[in-house]
């Protein structure tokens, strides 16, 4: 009777459709959404490009040769070349310094997300779960890092680093940026331990470890993903945006931020010194969060 039965399940279409897993059934609508398609596509690029920069140019980002200086436009002839996007004030390839400005910006936006990721999301679900003082103690902790500015409390603490390098910005960009994951972590925590599955593995004698990280954690993280994959490209903007400022990434590192900033002062006679960097910037920064929209669509069945 019991094979019987599971027989009928097997062959039943409607069966099947309910068992399906919450992220095997996001995966198979993220495949046929363009958006996803079109985002993974433009940062597997990106992605490919900050660890193999020398597949997409020869030039050197870092040689300076007065004789190339900003008043020669790009050479549209020279496709890949080191001229194609033209040359900055100091006659360093701009094209070049684009293809290897894109490893600062993913590296610090993929790791700042791990890291926030990490200690938000640990520091959320144990505020949740444990709830009452322990949850009462944390709420206040991430209460008071929230009301820091991000942008501001990074530039005061990289102000205390002697040599500001992408591990730096890293640090401080984690250190302040943890509370919006925690608090997304504590809100789904707050809502998965209240299912049947974890009282009944409650009742069996499931300890706080196995109930933590095999029941409630599984099942809280798709918020957070989200979360992180949005946040992701504020990141990769908000470094850019240090760098700007001087507080960021400093030279010899090549970021998009340090070539907008020395594009200013010639934007009149050679405004394409600030379009390509600035426009590498916006379509990392754009790419990401269409992949969190995407996975927030895929992820939310109210949103289907």
């Amino acid at each position: 009777m019991a094979v019987e039965q599971e027989t009928l399940v097997e062959g039943d279409p409607a069966k099947r459709e309910e068992a399906r897993s919450l992220w095997g059934d996001a995966w198979r609508d993220l495949r046929r959404r363009p958006i996803f398609l079109i985002s993974a596509l433009l940062i597997l690029l990106l992605i490919v490009m900050s660890i193999f920069p020398w597949a997409f140019t020869d030039a050197n980002p870092r040689q300076a040769d007065l004789i190339h200086n900003f008043l020669k436009r790009p050479d549209w002839t020279d496709f890949f070349g080191a001229g194609w996007f033209g040359y900055d004030g100091q006659g360093r390839s701009i094209y070049a310094r684009v293809v290897y400005g894109a490893r600062a910006s993913i590296t610090v936006g993929i790791f700042v997300t791990l890291g926030v990721t990490l200690l938000g999301g640990l520091t959320g679900m144990v505020a949740g779960y444990f709830g009452g003082a322990v949850d009462a103690v944390i709420s206040r902790i991430i209460d008071i890092f929230f009301g820091i500015p991000l942008l501001l409390g990074a530039l005061v603490l990289l102000g205390a680093f002697s040599a500001r390098t992408v591990w730096s910005v890293v640090v401080a960009l984690a250190v302040l940026g943890w509370t919006q994951i925690a608090r997304v972590m504590r809100g789904a925590v707050l809502t998965v331990k209240q299912a049947d599955y974890v009282m009944a593995g409650r009742a069996l004698g499931a300890g706080t470890g196995r109930l933590m990280f095999r029941h409630i954690l599984p099942n809280a993280l798709a918020p957070v993903i989200v979360v992180a994959t949005i946040a992701l490209g504020g990141y990769i903007a908000t470094e850019a945006t240090l760098s700007f400022l001087g507080i960021g990434l400093q030279d010899p590192t090549i970021s998009w931020g340090i070539d907008i900033a020395s594009a200013q002062k010639v934007i009149r006679t050679a405004p394409y010194v600030l379009f390509f960097p600035a426009a590498a910037l916006s379509i990392t920064v754009l790419a990401f969060i269409m992949l969190g929209d995407a996975v927030r669509d895929a992820l939310d069945p109210k949103l289907r």
